[in-house]
């Protein structure tokens, strides 16, 4: 049991940042702009649902997509970081701009649910880079013998992928609550911060992805 707790709270704090709930929520608020608070409740159950079924798809399947491919964890993290930090940068400069165009008239409820999983749930949410990284940590389980350890390994990480999904449920359902706690001033630097943060992040994966290719390809010279 303290194994699979261990496992639990590595997979939570790995993925939660990346994903970033809170963040995201303010993004998703100002993308829907002029939706009724029904429209958003439904939104984010729909996202929630979606990212659920993503970070499960790449944890228990995206070993064997990179095995069809041919496709290295390193390059998968370089690819997928060089999009997390591209994101980040865009998100960074553009501010609440967001905001702003998607204040200009009433958003139509079909026209936001036909865009739920593009773009609500992917990028906004669960993007290449938390694929990349759930990718990464489905590929960690080999390294437990079979049995009992790799089944608890696996629970232990689909628990924490479920409390992320409702994580972003919460985050999403109740956003406007936290914009108005915020306030408009405090809503533009959490959106710049989070900006900031992801970018960060795209950095780190990018790096991650670097340093093991350098370090195979010198090992090997």
């Amino acid at each position: 049991m303290p194994a699979a707790v261990n496992t639990f709270l590595i997979v939570l704090a790995a993925i939660f940042p990346v994903v970033n709930p809170p963040g995201s929520a303010l993004v998703f608020l100002g993308l829907t702009r002029g939706a009724t608070a029904e429209t958003r409740r439904v939104l984010a159950r729909r996202i929630a649902v979606n990212s659920l079924f993503v970070l499960m798809g790449s944890f228990l399947l995206g070993s064997l997509v990179l095995q069809f491919y041919g496709i290295s964890i390193p390059i998968l993290r370089v690819a997928g970081g060089l999009i997390v930090a591209v994101s980040g940068w865009k998100l960074l400069n553009e501010g609440s701009q967001k905001d702003i165009e998607a204040s200009a008239g009433d958003v139509a409820r079909t026209d936001l649910m036909s865009q739920a999983f593009y773009p609500l749930t992917l990028p906004l949410t669960t993007g290449p880079g938390t694929i990349a990284v759930t990718i990464s940590i489905g590929l960690s389980r080999v390294t437990f013998t079979g049995g009992s350890g790799e089944l608890l390994f696996v629970l232990a990480s689909l628990l924490a992928i479920f409390v992320i999904a409702l994580s972003i449920w919460f985050c999403f359902a109740y956003a406007v609550r936290v914009q108005k706690l915020l306030g408009r001033g405090g809503t533009e630097i959490a959106v710049r911060l989070s900006a900031f943060i992801l970018f960060c992040l795209g950095v780190q994966i990018l790096w991650s992805g670097l340093s093991e290719l350098l370090t195979s390809t010198f090992a090997h010279r």
